[in-house]
């Protein structure tokens, strides 16, 4: 049984990691001007990109490192919208976001710069980006109650129960109902062979600014440097500069098929560092090897499912997508208003983020920082002046 162990948590590490998420990456790869074959292969990228880094890491390290792609990052996306340029301008963005991963691995001004952010406003900005898509149950539920409140209820029992698998499940319920719909539309659902669609970089000021750099900021703060904490708390050394490289040279490679951005993994990391995994925490690395190679074989599967999600009724996978990304948010909001002297910064952040308003060809989560920056910096608490002492 032991030996089944570590390949069994590899096997639930990569189902949670794609069905808790993979519809969000649709979102998002589509609300930044992919067209389906588009995104479809920009989903097919992220699964082999994360597969192989996984396996490259975990074996070279005989450690539980496990990549994954970026979900709030994809969140950014959805918020964020098409920019001046469209896809090629979204693929340059991509192709920028691997490069200054790379570099924060090379050069050590760059992790100095992005630790400089205060925490409570890179959390108030991904708050504010997941917020419109949190939101999505709540439409669902009126726009189509049947459909949506069974979805809402069997996650809220696995919540309680196995919370581990209420968003899969709640996806897979999802799923179904697609699988229902096309049915009996005459369209029943087949497999559909893996593509691959290139599209050459477009590198334009407002993808720079709107998409690259938030994208990154969202990817290191939220996915890399919590994602590294995970696994160094099961006590493992973390190849911290290694992983930067081998993850953002990943990004690179797969942004012309449409991949966004690949990091390590933050939510599912503890799967494979667990006991769980294995008794011997020498040998817990052979599960995150096995969720890589299960990462490549759902990268195969990864356009049958993606015709699913496009022909399941309207609101009903954005809604399970907004529920997978409840407990993202909260706590991102809990970080941000955690300091009481400095949350009327962190609450300028959130707001502006999540208005999705453009300004300059510039989405909202880049100026929500910026103002919340000035905020933190003009609302900075007073240090008193010393008393002189009388004696």
């Amino acid at each position: 049984m032991e030996r089944l162990q570590p390949h069994l948590v590899g096997l639930v590490t990569a189902l949670v990691g794609f069905t808790s998420s993979f519809a969000v990456v649709l979102a998002g790869l589509r609300a930044v001007g992919a067209d389906p074959r588009q995104a479809t292969s920009g989903l097919v990228a992220l699964c082999a990109v994360q597969g192989l880094a996984t396996v490259v890491l975990s074996q070279r390290y005989r450690t539980p490192l496990t990549a994954a792609w970026s979900t709030p990052g994809a969140a950014l996306l959805v918020a964020t919208g098409s920019v001046a340029g469209g896809w090629p301008a979204a693929v340059g963005a991509f192709v920028v976001c691997g490069g200054l991963v790379v570099l924060t691995a090379l050069w050590r001004p760059l992790g100095r710069l992005v630790a400089a952010v205060p925490a409570p406003l890179a959390q108030a900005m991904l708050a504010g980006v997941l917020l419109a898509l949190c939101l999505a149950p709540v439409r669902g539920l009126v726009a189509a109650p049947l459909l949506v409140a069974p979805v809402v209820l069997l996650w809220l029992v696995l919540l309680r129960l196995a919370p581990r698998w209420a968003a899969p499940a709640a996806f897979a319920a999802a799923l179904v109902v697609a699988v229902v719909v096309t049915t009996r539309a005459g369209h029943p659902p087949a497999l559909v062979a893996p593509l691959v669609e290139l599209t050459a970089p477009a590198f334009t000021p407002g993808a720079l600014v709107g998409i690259a750099v938030p994208l990154y900021l969202v990817t290191m703060a939220s996915q890399n440097v919590p994602g590294a904490a995970v696994v160094a708390s099961a006590g493992y050394a973390v190849p911290w500069r290694a992983s930067l490289l081998v993850t953002g040279a990943g990004t690179v490679a797969g942004a012309a098929a449409g991949g966004h951005a690949v990091n390590l993994a933050a939510i599912t990391a503890a799967l494979p560092a667990s006991p769980d995994a294995h008794p011997d925490p020498a040998r817990r690395w052979v599960a995150s090897r096995t969720a890589g190679v299960c990462y490549l074989v759902l990268a195969a599967l990864a356009p049958t499912l993606t015709a699913l999600v496009a022909a399941a009724p309207a609101g009903l996978v954005e809604a399970v997508a907004g529920l997978a990304l409840l407990p993202a948010l909260g706590s991102a909001l809990a970080v941000a208003a955690a300091d009481a002297e400095r949350r009327v910064p962190a609450l300028v952040t959130f707001l502006l983020a999540a208005s999705s308003v453009t300004i300059a060809g510039v989405g909202s989560a880049f100026w929500g920082l910026v103002a919340g920056l000035a905020a933190w910096r003009w609302l900075r608490p007073r240090v008193a002046a010393p008393v002189p002492s009388r004696t």
